[in-house]
């Protein structure tokens, strides 16, 4: 996080709970997958189901070439906001949101050759082109729960069950099996890929290598993601395509929280909630960094960061601080710019934390805040 590790201004001022997503370094990551696009020739996408924050819409589309969206909403907001490439990948979609779909995005990928069969005509007839998820069947991570590849996994064609009599009229091949990782792993999964469905790739137009690149975490390494990106459109002259979510707003956003109460056995209860405003803490699951706190026993204070829901479970991770924290205290959560609004729920009545957008000059704007109505219409 560079000099942001530093305690800033603005963290004492703004209204808690509350989201900042700095301007600088989600430009800062973007510069970093502009380069790749630009040196490649390949096209990056970002995967709204990570970071949606479309305030930032206009300063994504001049770095990126589009976004993927999850299913119509997603490729509404795209539409609306961004205006520029516009992919969605869905498991299954529905009738009326595939007639929807076709009329607004440029690709469209199929889960299964039964949906192409379904929905195929009606895509290409209103000119998307289309692709098929294949799934590779090369684990490369330990968490199940994101692992595509993983025994049982409903998300794409297994070679199996692939069908080369319906490929007429499908433009590319489309893998997602990656998740907050490095392009070692990418060699891992494109030599399943080649192995598998590489003959295939010779009459497409386009590959997808997916999401879960984390291109600008330190230390990715970045010349070997070139040098795969280089060597599938050699091979098989095909366009290629990346979809990062976290890569984009990777260690842009901060989550600024209040301490309500300190226990004495070293729980802390705040005004935010794993459970309701970082559920990745509790599903991943992850510690998220602090800012100035250090490891259990590191510092001289050690507590229990908590949440104020009903939840016994809603507890964020253990953390030591230099000085004692009291009623009022403010806690710095780093990395909260992904999978945090996308995911954040309203579950106990739980107010949803302003979203604040930072430029440059350090004004800051609440760009979206939330009340009792935002609860209530969901019920």
């Amino acid at each position: 996080m560079g000099t942001f590790v530093q305690w800033r201004a603005e963290w004492n001022a703004v209204p808690t709970p509350s989201y900042l997503v700095y301007e600088e370094l989600l430009e800062k990551n973007l510069r970093i997958l502009a380069e790749v696009a630009e040196d490649t020739g390949a096209k990056v996408l970002l995967a709204q189901k990570c970071f949606s924050m479309y305030h930032y819409y206009p300063l994504i589309g001049r770095y990126l070439a589009g976004t993927t969206a999850s299913g119509i909403y997603e490729a509404r907001l795209s539409q609306e906001e961004m205006g520029k490439e516009n992919h969605v990948f869905k498991p299954a979609y529905e009738e009326d949101e595939l007639h929807r779909l076709a009329a607004i995005c440029d690709h469209i990928i199929f889960n299964s050759f039964a949906q192409w069969e379904r929905f195929g005509a009606q895509a290409r007839a209103a000119g998307v082109s289309c692709g098929i998820r294949i799934n590779p069947e090369r684990s490369t991570q330990e968490h199940a729960i994101y692992d595509p590849c993983a025994p049982g996994s409903r998300l794409g064609v297994k070679i199996a069950d692939f069908r080369e009599d319906l490929l007429d009229g499908l433009d590319g091949l489309h893998f997602h099996t990656l998740c907050e990782q490095g392009a070692d792993a990418l060699a891992l999964t494109l030599e399943a890929v080649e192995e598998k469905f590489g003959k295939y790739l010779h009459g497409m137009k386009w590959l997808n290598f997916g999401g879960g690149h984390h291109i600008t975490r330190e230390g990715y390494d970045i010349a070997l993601l070139k040098k795969l990106i280089r060597h599938v459109q050699e091979k098989y002259d095909v366009a290629v395509y990346l979809e990062p979510g976290e890569a984009v707003a990777l260690n842009a956003g901060f989550l600024v929280a209040e301490v309500l109460e300190v226990q004495a056995g070293g729980n802390v209860i705040l005004n935010t909630s794993a459970t309701c405003h970082m559920p990745d803490v509790i599903e991943m699951p992850y510690r998220p960094p602090v800012i100035g706190a250090g490891e259990a026993g590191e510092k001289a204070h050690t507590y229990t960061l908590t949440g104020p829901t009903c939840l016994a479970g809603d507890t964020i991770g253990t953390y030591s601080f230099d000085a004692p924290l009291i009623v009022g205290s403010r806690v710095i959560f780093g990395d909260m710019a992904i999978y945090t609004m996308v995911k954040n729920n309203t579950f106990n009545g739980m107010p949803l934390p302003n979203i604040i957008a930072v430029p440059p000059s350090g004004d800051w704007e609440i760009v979206r805040a939330f009340g009792y109505d935002d609860f209530k219409m969901r019920l």
